[in-house]
């Protein structure tokens, strides 16, 4: 399980691809978190995520709080049907207050 990373118009883009989990989340935190400590805006497309879990919920979770405390800009962008799921379940999308950005593959 990687993020991959590119810079556009001066944004962090991050795709997380598969399993937001309790068996990946470990993993998924240590590439993300180098992230929020650099200065900018960050994006994070969960277009390609096919599950996500209480464990994935809280990455985000923290990865959104950390985000305000270092004062960057963090938006979820492309939600795949599994994330839309969760965070409807949760009640979790006015937490995030980004708009709901549904990819392509997740209205299939």
């Amino acid at each position: 399980m990687t993020i991959r990373a590119e810079m556009k118009n001066g944004i962090c883009q991050l795709q997380i691809e598969g399993e937001m989990s309790i068996y990946t989340v470990a993993e998924l935190k240590a590439q993300l978190l180098p992230h929020l400590g650099l200065p900018g805006e960050l994006e994070i497309d969960l277009s390609k995520v096919s599950e996500l879990d209480g464990a994935g919920l809280q990455l985000l979770i923290l990865a959104k709080r950390e985000a305000t405390r270092v004062g960057i800009i963090l938006r979820l962008a492309w939600h795949s049907r599994a994330v839309l799921e969760v965070f409807d379940l949760c009640n979790l999308a006015a937490f995030f207050g980004d708009p709901l950005i549904i990819s392509n593959s997740a209205t299939r």
